[in-house]
């Protein structure tokens, strides 16, 4: 038997899964209600709306695929209660976006290190370690400073 699209028609739910429900149609026609299509409210689980058995009037929707029969159980509650298919949600004019602010400024200042005055008396070791110690203080302030900026906590964190 030939079902006609838009029409409302009783049918006898014989399956259940996780994306929708199997519907036998009068004259032996089985087709799905989509999970999306089973109530008027937002559906996580289709077992709390519907049970195999279970007698549901359903609403027959423009198939896409021949053979294929979808069914809406909420569009059927609609048409029954009066509320038109075309009252979608109203579209929702946005904002207009806030100017943001300037990006903080992350830039590093370039550091002279001299060591003009010590460098007859000190070795290349010496020489190293200090610009070492120098570069890791500098690198110190800079990550504290970034982090401040940023909002966030070096507790746990020492590696840098």
């Amino acid at each position: 038997m030939q079902v006609e699209e838009g029409k409302i028609v009783t049918g006898k739910v014989t399956g259940i899964t996780k994306f929708g429900a199997f519907v036998e149609l009068e004259g032996g026609a089985t087709g799905l209600v989509h999970i999306s299509e089973v109530s008027l409210d937002y559906v996580n689980d289709i077992n709390d709306h519907i049970k195999v058995g279970e007698n549901v009037e359903v609403k027959v929707l423009p198939s896409e695929k021949k053979g294929k029969i979808g069914l809406s159980i909420k569009q059927a509650l609609k048409e029954k209660m009066g509320i038109s298919d075309t009252g979608k949600k109203p579209f929702k004019k946005r904002e207009p976006r806030r100017e943001r602010s300037a990006p903080p400024d992350f830039s590093v200042q370039p550091v002279e290190f001299s060591f003009a005055s010590d460098s007859e008396d000190m070795s290349f070791e010496d020489k190293l370690n200090k610009f070492k110690q120098a570069s890791d203080e500098r690198m110190h302030d800079i990550k504290r400073s970034f982090e401040s900026k940023r909002g966030t906590s070096r507790k746990n964190n020492n590696n840098y």
